[in-house]
């Protein structure tokens, strides 16, 4: 069979995708992810073909080229001098899209790939970019590309004024959409009056195996940001992300970023026997392994960890058991238990964030944090709201599936 077509693909191999925006300036917004089949940058690909002029490009966090490591990291506006184009950042002296950017191009294709987590920027970037294009009535293309990590949906909603750089809207943790099928609810959630095209995939299977969401064996994993390099990352994120906002290592500055989590005074075989004794059915669909790293930037940089590594590659990853986020959530209530003035929650800015605590932000509410330093609170009680949420969101989203 052929490899899946992604909507970059489709839009290079089939000139009616292409074809209205004949003679039209284009800007592309990008990063290091935006490639074809073999790996040519979306930017170069378009430049090569008839009839596409292109006039800007935009970059969001960590930059068009992915050169910037960390959070509030910012890169700055510079001249392409191979396209001769401008190059706008997102993530600089501002995240939303200025009047003079906006007055670059006639027409925006937006080719980003996603995590499928609530939390990446990268949905903010596209929430702001299709409210500015409303606003001019300029155009908007998104070409779609897999969520790595599937259909499942996980995690409470983000609730209303909460919203930041890290949580465009009601959405939860794991959503199960697309970048182009989230591009189709912004549109319908914010109300919109925007005139937005999405090029479909060919050929993806969300549900299949191995990759369950990501075609692995048929294409070529590119690491949409730095901390991503690969799908194992991708599908432990929904959960691990959490530890950004936590004293505790999640394994940043090492070789394997957010799949492992720890510190120099854990005790990891306690951990895991209280996580088991706790909700041993939130520890599914994964191995937990114990495991000892040393970073060598970041949170406990040049000390010894003792933690958790989460596998969840074959043959101990399955889909419909792994709930990452019920599992992070799970190793917090854990470490509260056994330590109960371990100082976990870290106070610190976290993107452009100074008055709110970042696993608050990340959450998108308190739920989380209340629960875990409640000592009388269950995981019963934890699921009962998630699940409430997961099943609305799951009705919610069922008119914007595209696959």
């Amino acid at each position: 069979m052929p490899s899946p077509r992604f909507g970059l693909d489709r839009f290079i191999e089939e000139v009616e995708w292409r074809a209205p925006l004949a003679g039209k300036r284009i800007a592309l917004v990008a990063h290091p992810a935006s490639v074809t089949e073999n790996l040519t940058h979306a930017l170069d690909a378009l430049a090569a073909l008839p009839g596409i002029r292109l006039s800007a490009a935009f970059g969001p966090q960590h930059g068009l080229r992915g050169d910037k490591q960390d959070n509030m990291v910012e890169s700055d506006d510079f001249f392409d001098p191979v396209h001769v184009i401008p190059v706008f950042s997102l993530y600089g002296r501002t995240r939303r899209p200025t009047p003079e950017m906006m007055a670059s191009f006639d027409a925006l294709l937006i080719d980003l790939q996603d995590l499928g987590c609530r939390i990446y920027t990268f949905i903010t970037t596209l929430r702001y970019l299709l409210e500015a294009a409303a606003k001019c009535e300029k155009p908007v293309w998104v070409l779609d590309r897999p969520n790595p990590i599937g259909r499942p949906v996980e995690g409470s909603l983000l609730q209303a004024g909460w919203e930041s750089f890290v949580g465009a809207g009601p959405l939860p943790m794991r959503h199960g959409l697309t970048l182009g099928e989230l591009a189709r609810w912004f549109v319908a959630h914010l109300k919109l009056d925007l005139d937005l095209t999405v090029v479909p995939m060919r050929g993806w299977s969300p549900d299949a195996a191995p990759g369950y969401g990501w075609p692995v064996g048929e294409r070529a994993w590119v690491n949409p940001s730095p901390n991503a390099p690969n799908v194992s990352m991708a599908r432990c994120y929904p959960g691990t992300v959490m530890l950004e906002g936590t004293t505790l290592s999640e394994a940043r500055g090492t070789t394997r970023p957010l799949e492992s989590f720890g510190a120099p005074d854990l005790a990891a075989r306690r951990l895991l026997d209280e996580m088991a004794a706790l909700a041993p059915d939130w520890t599914k669909g994964c191995r937990l392994r114990e495991t000892v790293f040393e970073p060598v930037f970041h949170k406990h940089a040049g000390a010894l960890c003792r933690g958790v590594q989460i596998h969840v590659e074959a043959p101990h990853y399955n889909p419909l058991d792994f709930r990452p986020w019920r599992l992070q959530a799970l190793a917090f209530k854990a470490l509260r238990r056994l330590y109960p003035d371990y100082a976990l929650w870290r106070d610190f800015p976290y993107e452009y964030e100074r008055d709110r605590l970042a696993i608050d932000l990340i959450n998108g509410g308190t739920l989380l944090r209340e629960w875990v330093d409640d000592p009388e609170a269950t995981p019963e009680d934890l699921d009962r709201v998630a699940s409430a949420d997961e099943m609305r969101w799951r009705d919610e989203r069922e008119a914007f599936l595209i696959y």
